[in-house]
């Protein structure tokens, strides 16, 4: 039996190497994406404060009236003091062709007293320049920029395989790494003085092992931030009811067919403030989102800068149907059942945000054992194989010399 698992964590390991290698070294450097990205990009995110900033509502409607080939998917409603305001865009559908405009970026930078453009780039864009840099690992690290398909996010799908596989072989290789009661201690144990090979070994079982709970953590988050909707909620949901969502619960409408809304966002905006004064919320509504794949709004409610959710379980949000402007859902947390407790973890667990600054500065030393861990095992199976190659042959020539 052992034999078998040993095989299998040999040949899970090799085929999830790169990709962890990968995501290990971007995890460790996105877990501080805004700061990074706002430290190499200031023209994006910094605004001289030259007069009081305009309704964000307003900003938002002068980009789209000057430029009638996007719509804004998401803004924040109110600005950071000395920041750019910053929104999402999509290409609107081309009534002449009935495809979507190639705008070129989908994100839009503005200054807050004016209303003019900052400046624009094409978030998840492959590209090592200043300006996409910190976007481009973003997307990589859970993509690995593989391009979609076949109506489907493949490299979102393939990544989210991987972590299925890694959450497998977490179990695989916690059974192996301990092969015996009476050498349980050996598990834990590093032989600094050892040095080479006996090192790299210790290193990848026992820095595997006293990370235990963390990359066990790290492997099923990662499935249900690529796989959530296609795993996780359906397997959550077969043990605890979970609260309707409404993008699980609605089917998706093609790019060329979007959803068009006949709310407003400052009615969306009113609802949600209503709403939100109802069920006891203290914090302002912050940003609002429309997903015209699912007709859906969602409003947030955070203090300016705080979109991310840093500490606890994240952000409440609101969603509303958008043609008809009834109420579509909540997302309120720490409240719901087990089921949906569980899944509003993912994410904070995931980034390490649900205990703030501390978490983040773990996910990055995760990430980079994480990286570690793919290397040190590639170099065991390096070592093993040229052994075994070694072996047979010197089995070939002493069958030739008889």
């Amino acid at each position: 039996m052992r034999r078998l698992l040993v095989i299998a964590h040999r040949w899970f390991g090799l085929f999830m190497a790169v990709f962890l290698f990968i995501s290990g070294l971007t995890g460790a450097l996105i877990s501080w994406d805004h700061e990074l990205d706002e430290w190499l990009n200031p023209h994006l995110f910094h605004a001289p404060a030259t007069a009081a900033p305009l309704p964000a509502v307003e900003l938002a409607a002068r980009l789209e009236a000057a430029d009638a080939r996007l719509r804004v998917r998401f803004m924040p409603l109110e600005v950071e003091p000395g920041h750019s305001f910053s929104v999402s865009v999509e290409p609107r559908v081309d009534p002449a062709t009935g495809q979507l405009y190639e705008l070129g970026f989908n994100q839009v930078a503005l200054d807050p007293a004016t209303g003019g453009i900052l400046g624009r780039r094409e978030w998840g864009k492959v590209s090592l320049d200043p300006e996409n840099l910190l976007p481009f690992l973003y997307k990589l690290h859970y993509t690995m920029h593989i391009p979609d398909g076949f109506g489907m996010q493949l490299g979102t799908l393939f990544m989210g395989i991987v972590a299925i596989v890694w959450v497998i072989d977490s179990l695989v290789a916690l059974w192996i790494s301990f092969p015996s009661r009476a050498a349980w201690r050996q598990s834990f144990a590093f032989r600094w003085k050892a040095g080479g090979y006996r090192l790299n070994f210790d290193l990848h079982r026992s820095g595997a092992v006293w990370l235990y709970p963390l990359l066990l953590m790290l492997a099923v988050t990662s499935v249900s931030m690529n796989l959530g909707a296609q795993v996780v909620r359906p397997l959550v949901g077969w043990f605890s009811t979970l609260s309707p969502s409404p993008f699980a619960d609605r089917a998706m409408a093609p790019p060329t067919r979007p959803v068009e809304p006949l709310v407003t966002v400052p009615e969306v905006v009113d609802k949600a403030r209503a709403e939100a004064a109802r069920r006891g919320w203290t914090a302002p509504p912050g940003g609002v989102f429309l997903s015209t794949a699912f007709g859906v709004y969602g409003v947030g409610f955070f203090e300016p800068g705080n979109a991310h959710g840093d500490g606890g379980l994240g952000n409440p949000w609101l969603y509303f149907d958008a043609r008809s402007g009834a109420a579509a859902g909540a997302l309120e947390p720490g409240s719901g059942s087990a089921g949906d407790i569980f899944l509003q973890a993912m994410f904070p667990l995931h980034s390490g945000r649900i205990i703030g600054t501390p978490g983040r500065v773990l996910m990055t030393l995760c990430g980079l054992a994480v990286a570690m861990l793919s290397v040190t095992g590639v170099v065991i199976w390096a070592r093993k194989r040229r052994a075994r190659v070694a072996k047979a042959q010197a089995a070939r020539s002493g069958l030739v010399q008889a």
